[in-house]
């Protein structure tokens, strides 16, 4: 997808068309989320300290991330990946691979096929994307950066070199900020250059990778699309524009992120064992802390509870340290039978369930966070 969360914003406020717009973080410590292409012209970009993204584009239209909001747009686009091939890989809410070697047939060549999921995925929500077609995951990820945005690339198997090698080193993944000046210094800038130096060369620099960076430069890349991967853990954290030192707010703010974690838990119809708690203070130490439960749970106030007393446990030793971050995780998850209940709230028909299956259905409809635990408003006063 093209800037996905700028672009939603865009979509759901027209008077922004046109104009710069920076997702993210709006405090002093904010980091840019996305950046429209508007602003990206003024050198704004993802992962950049919001602080900076003010002073190069300070007339944009700066916004706070909505997650509800994105993941409910996200759905739907995957709705319209899988109605190609079920061979679907999502790397991240706008962006996956998708294998159709199996669906031409039924849909027309790669490139027919990518013209009708641009298509339909403009229909269905109003945004672009760009779609990049190959015949391996590694070139098609180049080519769908090739035209954005809105764009369309194929790479032919027969001109894999000539789109390869006059690009940037620093395209082949792996290749970051520490190992690109590296082979600059050898005199190694391209592609193509890396494809045709001696491997004797590059060893000082790339080590035991030497072979695989030679082998992405020749283009090749054989690892098969994965659909569906399981969910190893579910988080959430937040680093606060002035760190705090009020216990209240702070469980405030462990509850409204538990909520978020148990609600995505639900959700996907998972269960947790392993609750974890993140802390770092303005010395920039970070601590975990984790407890594993008899029975799993996806309960907002079971896990919420276990999340409080791991908080608590830490304060108790560190009464008056200030925090910077704060977050919650939960892991060890399984899959919650449609019929299960939740061993820590009870029966399936206890308050808890039922509470949690109305805030969920209500939430689903009006948007995340639209009804919450009162206690998270000592948090959102603040905000």
């Amino acid at each position: 997808m093209d800037a996905f969360f700028a672009s939603v914003e865009v979509l759901d406020d027209p008077s922004l068309a046109g104009r710069p717009v920076i997702v993210g973080g709006l405090g002093p410590r904010g980091v840019v989320a996305a950046a429209s292409y508007e602003a990206r012209r003024f050198g704004v970009y993802s992962a950049m300290p919001m602080g900076r993204a003010r002073r190069l584009c300070p007339h944009a239209a700066f916004i706070r991330p909505r997650g509800g909001r994105y993941r409910e747009v996200s759905t739907e686009v995957f709705a319209v990946f899988r109605e190609f091939t079920p061979l679907v890989e999502g790397l991240s809410l706008d962006e996956a691979f998708l294998d159709v070697t199996g669906s031409i047939r039924l849909f027309g060549t790669p490139r027919e096929m990518a013209k009708q999921v641009k298509a339909r995925i403009r229909e269905r929500t109003g945004l672009t994307a760009s779609v990049g077609v190959a015949h391996n995951k590694f070139l098609a990820k180049l080519a769908s950066d090739a035209r954005k945005p809105d764009g369309l690339f194929v790479v032919e198997a027969t001109h894999v070199q000539d789109f390869l090698d006059p690009m940037p080193v620093a395209r082949l993944w792996g290749i970051g900020k520490r190992t690109a000046p590296r082979l600059r210094h050898i005199g190694i800038l391209t592609v193509g250059q890396l494809r045709r130096a001696d491997p004797a060369l590059l060893a000082p620099v790339l080590g035991k990778r030497t072979e695989h960076f030679r082998q992405l430069a020749r283009g090749e890349d054989d690892r098969p699309v994965v659909p569906a991967r399981a969910d190893k853990s579910i988080s959430r954290e937040e680093t606060f524009d002035v760190s705090l030192g009020d216990r209240d707010e702070l469980l405030a703010e462990l509850q409204r992120q538990t909520e978020q974690v148990a609600r995505r838990l639900r959700s996907k119809r998972l269960l947790a064992r392993t609750v974890t708690v993140k802390i770092r203070d303005d010395a920039f130490r970070t601590v975990t802390r984790s407890r594993t439960m008899v029975a799993p749970s996806s309960g907002t106030q079971t896990l919420y509870r276990l999340a409080r007393a791991l908080f608590e446990r830490w304060r108790t030793a560190h009464p008056k340290v200030a925090v910077r971050l704060l977050g919650v995780g939960v892991s060890a998850l399984e899959e919650d039978p449609e019929d299960a209940h939740d061993p820590g709230d009870g029966d399936s028909a206890s308050p808890g369930r039922r509470v949690d299956a109305v805030l969920d259905r209500i939430n689903e409809r009006f948007g995340e966070q639209h009804v919450v635990h009162g206690q998270t408003l000592r948090r959102r006063k603040r905000d």
